[in-house]
């Protein structure tokens, strides 16, 4: 019965935290929690039953955890070169080839310290272990949680609806940012379909190598795919996520004070995209829209890795502690 209270502590958390604010971060580390704690709470109840099942499903979740992290650093690897092939060399589309080597590296130290028995090498392979064992639970967290984000339904009534740039390509609208685009459009068309009126924004100023500022471009391709030109805004002084949903704030309330909209991004960014929404004071909800598969292991690594850095101060000194315990206990 403990892991079901526990499980029923952190559930609550979770819900309460989830109704104040379902862009908090932490609600997924709530979410997890209280799913893994039920997990155990199934797993002592079954034990109750028949030692002998509990047993085998425990050694069998044991057994998965070392091939699910070979199978996955091979699916980064694969997924890193076909990023290489069709995206180019930039140091983003690097991010899942980085990460299936370095676990492969990790595993072939360790079992090279286990071989060797060489203290120095021990205590590093330990105090990394516990910097990424914590690392890895804030990743399962982040996946958990932006999954789950991205499937609730916002049934409110929308003022707006913000599309966020993502780059032009001269003056073309490349599949990424016309992929946000058709997402934003269907979501004006659902509005409209049940007698409401909303005001559709396109966001972002022009950047290096693009003809002209993309709002303009992405306002162009809505009114070629019939949205009225009438019905678009067009904010094109902004250069990042923080500038697009503040300067789209300002537009927004300068038509109506007590606004309420969705802001619509890639399925990758919707978590980070919420919690600049949350900290830039802006009354909205955000949507994804579809990414190509092969694109969304580097992106999503990306996003997590901003998440993490934007916590830097609390993240950071948890893992310096853990990497000191590490070190301190070894010796």
């Amino acid at each position: 019965m403990l892991f079901f209270g526990v499980a029923g502590v952190f559930l609550l958390l979770f819900l309460v935290t989830f109704l104040y604010d379902r862009r908090l971060v932490r609600n997924g580390l709530y979410l997890f929690l209280a799913l893994v704690f039920l997990a155990g709470g199934v797993l002592v109840e079954l034990s109750s039953y028949s030692e002998w099942a509990a047993s085998v499903l425990l050694l069998m979740l044991l057994l998965t955890i070392p091939l699910i992290t070979l199978v996955l650093a091979g699916f980064l690897i694969v997924n890193g070169v076909t990023m290489m092939r069709r995206e180019g060399r930039r140091p983003a589309n690097l991010l899942s080839l980085a990460a299936g080597l370095g676990i492969i590296g990790i595993v072939a130290v360790k079992a090279l310290a286990n071989i060797t028995r060489w203290l120095p090498l021990q205590v590093a392979v330990e105090a990394v272990s516990d910097v990424l064992a914590y690392v890895s639970l804030l990743f399962v967290c982040f996946l958990l949680y932006s999954f789950v984000y991205g499937r609730i339904r916002h049934r409110h009534d929308v003022d707006f609806i913000v599309v966020l740039g993502s780059g032009l390509i001269g003056s073309r609208v490349p599949p990424l940012l016309a992929s946000r685009l058709d997402r934003g459009r269907t979501a004006f068309e659902a509005e409209e379909s049940k007698g409401r009126h909303p005001v559709l924004v396109t966001s972002g100023g022009q950047g290096p190598g693009e003809d002209l500022p993309e709002a303009r471009a992405m306002a162009d391709y809505l009114i070629s795919h019939g949205v009225p030109e009438d019905r678009i805004l067009v904010e094109d002084q902004s250069r990042s996520t923080e500038e697009n949903l503040r300067f789209s704030k300002a537009l927004m309330q300068e038509r109506r004070p007590d606004y309420r909209c969705l802001v619509v991004t890639n399925s990758f960014h919707v978590m980070r995209a919420a919690r600049i929404a949350r900290g830039e004071k802006v009354n909205a909800q955000v949507i994804g829209s579809r990414t190509a598969r092969y694109f969304l292991p580097s992106a999503t690594i990306r996003e997590f890795v901003a998440v993490f850095l934007a916590h830097r101060v609390v993240n950071i000194g948890v893992c310096l502690l853990l990497a000191s315990t590490s070190v301190v206990s070894a010796l």
